[in-house]
């Protein structure tokens, strides 16, 4: 079935609000980096992190306590339920389903509560961190805050989880006792994860990201949060969320990217919303694009905002809806190979884009595509 999107929320290292973002990121603005130190050695690492001004208007007394993530998947699913202008009361708390999607999650507060054992003894490490350090924390956390009373689920896996988080929800919104389903993807970053992904060969040291370049020189992490309301009407409509599927060689995730836009481009594609990040990604999705849907316009909001992994499927949601919305683009910063595929390095109007992809291809072996249509 198709489903709507009825409003969305954003919280990214370049501020909080869909439409503030987008502004700025039509401007040509990059996220600044923050220099992140292991404290076992010399090393550091560069991340792009939510400022501190934009959770400055997230106040709730249940979020006093709760971990960074929870912070942020509050503020993006406040703003989306907002943006609908839907208020979750005793009347309507069952109807409304959540999903949570999510990639490294507890594994930063199983660090920290590890590394308080560790260095003062069993009885230093806080029993308030203790749950923290499992992947559906930060749902019951948004459940409660939301006041949500429905089905809540937790999805964990690495890029492409956002997208198969939407494919959930349409078969949750097949049981009409549902009016909507609040979809989160949310990520935080520290120097563990900066340092797993080191030793995978897939971050840099500092920016920029180069997206389709020639020397895949890897991406630079960062936090956040997205989140869409989905109902049966809205503005956007999510005509497929296509499946994907899982590779072990990048000759495979090629095969499956190229089936999944064979698929989503039954109709006509204007526009792809793609997860070019710096990584091998990008050379898989290149192939892909040129071969299948070579016309099309091809956006990543990487080198601006970095990888945020358990955010970026919802981040690029967000992205398709706002080109869609606006026809134009924000410029392709450090864009390299743009042979067959328009990149542009300043603003690009786009009339006439009625359809986008959202195609994403994971770190870890994920793959997963979705066609946004807008309603004019």
């Amino acid at each position: 079935m198709s489903l709507a999107i009825a409003g969305m929320g954003w919280v990214t290292p370049l501020g909080s609000g869909v439409d503030s973002v987008w502004e700025r990121l039509l401007q040509g603005h990059e996220a600044s980096a923050t220099t992140i130190s292991e404290p076992f050695s010399d090393r550091s690492y560069s991340a792009f992190r939510v400022p501190e001004s934009a959770m400055a208007g997230v106040r709730y007394p249940r979020l006093r306590r709760a971990s960074v993530i929870s912070r942020f998947a509050a503020a993006a699913g406040l703003d989306a339920l907002r943006a609908a202008g839907v208020e979750i009361s005793s009347q309507n708390a069952e109807r409304i389903a959540l999903i949570f999607a999510i990639s490294n999650g507890g594994v930063i507060y199983t660090k920290r509560f590890y590394r308080d054992i560790v260095d003062a003894g069993a009885q230093s490490a806080s029993p308030l961190l203790f749950p923290e350090t499992v992947f559906n924390a930060p749902a019951s956390h948004l459940a409660a805050i939301l006041g949500i009373t429905g089905a809540t689920y937790t999805l964990v896996g690495d890029g492409a989880v956002g997208l198969l988080a939407i494919k959930m929800a349409e078969d949750l919104m097949a049981n009409e006792t549902l009016d909507g389903c609040l979809v989160v993807g949310t990520e935080e970053v520290d120097w563990l994860l900066c340092d797993a992904y080191r030793r995978w060969r897939l971050v840099r040291l500092a920016p920029p990201i180069e997206p389709f370049s020639k020397d895949q020189r890897g991406t630079i992490l960062s936090e956040g949060a997205g989140a869409v309301l989905l109902t049966r009407e809205g503005s956007f409509t999510i005509e497929s969320a296509h499946p994907g599927g899982y590779f072990t060689k990048r000759a495979e995730a090629v095969k499956i990217l190229k089936r999944i836009l064979s698929d989503l481009s039954q109709k006509k594609i204007d526009l792809v919303i793609s997860s070019a990040n710096g990584t091998f990604v990008d050379r898989v999705e290149y192939q892909a694009i040129r071969q299948v849907v070579p016309d099309a316009f091809v956006y990543t909001g990487k080198p601006a905002l970095g990888e945020s992994v358990g955010a970026a499927g919802l981040w690029q949601i967000v992205l398709a809806a706002q080109a869609l919305r606006s026809t134009e683009l924000p410029p392709v910063l450090h864009a390299g190979l743009d042979i067959s595929i328009q990149l542009s390095h300043s603003r690009m109007p786009i009339p006439g884009a009625r359809r986008a992809v959202v195609l994403i291809c994971g770190l870890n072996q994920q793959a997963a595509g979705l066609r946004l249509a807008i309603d004019i």
